[in-house]
């Protein structure tokens, strides 16, 4: 007992060492607190989320797909990746320790191997995951002030580049927004000593830009009002490890209570919306992987089915459903306002009556073709291991914003309704094009 507790101590003080040690090469201004800023795309066909940042010596700009609760970055090194600033990180170093400590999941974060220290990347679209050697190398952010600032000895893994399979065009690997201390939000705050918080607004449309904050606001958008102060806060909660699944620790879980369509609320089984403490199942989690909500079947009945009911109101005209939705209208009977198709609103009532998410039109119907819009949201299951997902489509132009510290998430609503969206970000973005 007291050796297990004394290696857990000196984890501890490994982390805290490896993360002074290296702010020291990041430029850092203790005068300004600005925030990293980190541009985001959609790409259309996959109905991913892309973001881009400089990475190697010499530079090469590098595209990951974003994945909400991935534990760290990972790009294919076999696929002709040179750098001169490379470095594969040894067993029994701080580093190592510091992705050990990220605690377990299905596959362990790190483990040692022959005097290297390797971790365990896996594609969350696919499913597929593969031993990798962790490495440091140099990656390139820019800052709210439009400045450019170089981290060296970024920890990070190599994978196979089979792992890119059903990832989009060009990118390179993923890069995980998660909770633990070698996620990119946690590596970037501590090193450039910025408050342990960040903030993700996605796009719409490849049109759009959507953007990552590192380090807390304010959050502007033209002309000169901050989206910050009136943001919406709910816990952030962890889900219990089973056996099988020892720690979902990365993923960010919030606690919807009830849901309301128009104003009415639904029946549903309060067991499906919170997490059993012996199984793992059940509750409710944000996700930029999941293209559209997905609801356990009984959720999913009960809201569609209130949804059509309170659309009689609005002289919606049913149609075939077009796969992968199960609810269609024609568009010919369907007027837009500022927060886009006039239809049904729905509100997920969080810890309170007073503390609500509210899902407008334009995060609800997706434009199929010309003629149709489909609801866009997915029937999951049974017995799905989380009842409800909230997909990538209902996140757009969303400002949320993710206190590790406090365990708290910030949520806006749609920015539409406040007429701007991820686009309107008052910054100057850091892009690295190819050039």
């Amino acid at each position: 007992m007291v050796s297990s507790h004394l290696n857990h101590i000196l984890v501890n003080i490994t982390i805290i060492i490896i993360l002074l040690s290296t702010t020291s090469k990041a430029q850092i201004s203790s005068e300004s607190q600005d925030s990293i800023v980190i541009p985001i795309t959609k790409d259309i066909r996959s109905h991913q989320y892309i973001t881009q940042i400089g990475q190697r010596t010499p530079h090469v700009p590098t595209k990951l797909v974003i994945d909400l609760g991935g534990r760290f970055l990972w790009v294919d090194c076999h696929s002709g990746y040179e750098s001169s600033t490379y470095r594969q990180v040894q067993c029994q170093s701080v580093q190592c320790s510091t992705a050990l400590s990220t605690g377990p999941t299905v596959f362990a974060t790190a483990e040692c191997s022959k005097s290297l220290c390797n971790t365990f990347p896996e594609n969350t679209i696919s499913g597929v995951g593969s031993s990798g050697e962790l490495v440091e190398d140099v990656i390139t952010v820019g800052s709210t002030n439009g400045s450019v600032s170089t981290v060296d000895r970024y920890l990070f893994s190599c994978g196979p580049t089979y792992l890119l399979d059903r990832l989009a065009a060009g990118v390179h690997g993923m890069v995980g927004l998660g909770k633990n201390r070698i996620g990119l939000p946690s590596q970037l705050s501590a090193r450039f000593n910025l408050n342990r918080k960040f903030a993700v607004c996605v796009p719409s449309s490849a049109q759009s830009d959507g953007v990552i904050f590192i380090g807390g606001g304010p959050y502007t958008v033209r002309p000169k009002r901050d989206i910050s102060k009136s943001l919406i806060y709910t816990p952030i909660l962890s889900k219990p490890g089973t056996e099988s699944e020892p720690s979902s620790d990365d993923q960010y879980y919030i606690g919807v209570k009830s849901i309301k369509v128009n104003g009415i609320r639904i029946q549903l089984n309060p067991e499906l919306l919170s997490i059993d403490s012996d199984t793992g199942f059940g509750g409710t989690k944000l996700s930029t992987i999941v293209p559209y909500t997905t609801l356990e079947s009984s959720i999913y009945s009960a809201l569609t089915e209130a949804f059509l009911i309170s659309s009689n109101s609005y002289n919606l005209s049913r149609v075939e459903p077009i796969q992968p939705f199960g609810v269609c209208f024609g568009t010919e009977n369907i007027s837009l306002n500022r927060n886009g198709p006039v239809v049904p609103n729905v509100e997920l009532e969080l810890q309170s009556e007073m503390v609500k998410w509210r899902i407008f039109g334009s995060n609800l119907m997706v434009p199929v073709n010309d003629q149709v819009m489909c609801l866009g949201l997915l029937d999951g299951g049974l017995e799905p291991k989380t009842s409800i997902v909230i997909g990538g489509f209902q996140l757009e132009n969303n400002l949320l914003e993710f206190d590790l510290a406090a365990s708290m998430l910030g949520f806006s609503s749609s920015l539409l309704n406040k007429q701007t969206s991820c686009s309107g970000f008052n910054f100057n973005p850091v892009l690295f094009d190819s050039s």
